[in-house]
């Protein structure tokens, strides 16, 4: 009896349905801009389409908005040497901040570089990644440019951090990881 009044009730549900739809109206559209086209002609009339069709390019030798600057080194293996032989932080002592640069430094290098600065992160504890050396390997010879350029770039299989430290955050990363090496040579 409970089985039959089941199906009755299913079979109810269906006709139901079934009978609430009219075939001389368009159904409901629950994702509408996969539907319908965007409006593009009215930007043909734009300044800011050249050609009707495409935007205009940005004038040469501009720089987006924001704490972006471009870095003129390259990534290359010329390029990392250049810097680490050449390039110099542009803040002098008194901008440098360790307390900020230790705690930039714990949020982004710390879990694989230790927060001393001996390869020793939580990574590396857990076997997550390995070959992280210590900052006082001798065959490493870090530099202020070869840091700053490892940060921008990345390097193996560190990725790059310039999309999440500005410029002057990550010269101040370089000064705590210089402070780092310092003190592990000691």
């Amino acid at each position: 009896m409970k089985i039959v009044a089941k199906y009755i009730v299913v079979l109810g549900l269906l006709v139901g349905l079934v009978s609430c739809q009219e075939n001389s109206r368009p159904n409901y559209q629950y994702m509408p801009n996969m539907y319908e086209p965007v409006g593009y002609e009215t930007y043909q009339e734009s300044d800011a389409f050249a050609n009707g069709k495409q935007g205009q390019l940005p004038a040469e030798g501009t720089i987006p908005r924001g704490d972006f600057m471009p870095f003129e080194i390259e990534n290359t293996t010329e390029g990392f040497q250049f810097a680490k032989e050449n390039l110099e932080s542009p803040l002098d002592s008194s901008a440098v901040d360790y307390e900020r640069g230790g705690q930039l430094f714990a949020i982004y290098c710390g879990i694989c570089h230790g927060n001393k600065g001996d390869g020793q992160g939580k990574l590396v504890q857990r076997e997550k990644i390995l070959g992280v050396p210590s900052y006082d390997d001798v065959g490493r010879a870090i530099t202020t440019g070869s840091i700053y350029h490892t940060l921008y770039y990345g390097k193996n299989t560190m990725g790059s951090y310039a999309n999440q430290l500005n410029e002057e955050e990550r010269w101040q990363v370089v000064a705590y990881v210089e402070k780092l090496k310092a003190d592990l040579e000691k």
